[in-house]
Parts: C-alpha cells; structure tokens; sequence
C-alpha cells in the first residue's frame, strides 16, 4: 500500500483519499489525458471570466497571466502524451467540475464572487493532486514534471483569492468560500468510476 502522506491544503476541507493515489498510480496515462484538459479548461476559464468582466481592470491582467501559463501547461502535457503515443481524445467528465459549476450563483455581484472562489478551489486541488503524483509517481521524469507545477497552482489559487478579496470584504469571502469548500470535499466523497485529475 503506497504512503500518501496526505495533508490538507489550505482552503480545502478535506485532503484527497489514498485511493485516489492509488487509482491515479495505476492509470498514469488517463491521467496525462485528463490533465491535458483540465489544462484547456482552465485557460478557457480565465479568458472567459475576462471577457465576462473586462472593466476589472487587476482581474484582466492577473487572468491574462493565468490564461498564457495554463496554455504553457496544455502544450508540455500534450508533448508528454505525444512522447508516450497517446493521443489527443475525449473523455467523460467526473461529475466535479459540474457540481461545482451548479453553486455559482446567477445574479451578480454574487455570480463573481462565487467564480473567483470555485476557480481558486479546483487550483488548490489540482496543486494538492500535483504534489502527491510528483512524491509518488514511480517514473522519475514524470515525477519532476508534476512537482515542476505545483508552484503555479499555488499562485493560481492565490490569485483567485486575492481577486475575490480585492472586490469583496473579506468576511464574506471567507464565509461563501468555507460554503463552497464544504461541497467541494463532499464531491469528492465518493471515488469516480475512471481515473480523472479531480475525481
């Protein structure tokens, strides 16, 4: 049984379960895969969340970063997959990103609020996720690759928080992120079915 040494990130509830480690372990290629997207998704995100509020002037510019390193990521995946014969391909989503796309809520200024945290909270698992595939993985190069982005999901977590702290008072932030980090932990109760990044 592998040691996971689990810890809880900071926003997170919840530490991510060994069987996920030992699921993602086992399935290092669907995992690669399911990173690839994850990567386009979350550049797609930030360019959206750009184009939704472009007279946010400190969100334009933090995203614009975002946006660029997570392309960076998509493309270095990609080669690893390219290298490994894998091809690009579709892959059923885990019910995660869903289910927490339903709590963002409609009206605004809620609908930023809600955004900024929910993106800040898939980054600070994909950074917690990152760190045990680099202290576990059994493929050396793989390992270095995965520890080599931790950092930038730490800062794009950060980022999200500092934007949500930047447009609302602090308090509030703190309260509907606990709300929403809750939610986030009882998504993951339950192991996906296929290996996924957030599952």
């Amino acid at each position: 049984m592998i040691s996971a040494n689990l810890t809880t990130i900071k926003f997170l509830q919840q530490s991510t379960s060994q069987q996920w480690l030992e699921q993602a372990l086992a399935h290092l290629d669907t995992i690669l895969l399911d990173h690839s997207h994850c990567e386009r998704k979350a550049a797609g995100v930030a360019i959206n969340l750009m184009f939704r509020y472009p007279s946010h002037a400190k969100l334009v510019r933090s995203l614009t970063a975002i946006a660029q390193e997570e392309l960076e990521h998509f493309e270095q995946v990609n080669q690893i997959l390219e290298q490994r014969g894998i091809p690009l391909a579709p892959l059923a989503s885990p019910p995660y990103g869903a289910g927490l796309s339903k709590q963002i809520r409609a009206k605004e200024p809620d609908r930023l609020l809600d955004s900024l945290l929910v993106c800040g909270l898939i980054e600070a698992r994909s950074h917690e996720r990152l760190g045990l595939l680099g202290a576990h993985c059994p493929e050396p190069a793989l390992a270095k690759f995965y520890r080599g982005l931790m950092a930038s999901e730490a800062r794009h977590y950060g980022v999200y928080w500092v934007l949500a702290t930047t447009f609302f008072d602090r308090s509030l932030v703190a309260q509907r992120l606990e709300a929403l980090a809750a939610i986030e932990s009882q998504l993951l109760t339950n192991l996906y079915s296929e290996p996924r990044m957030h599952s």
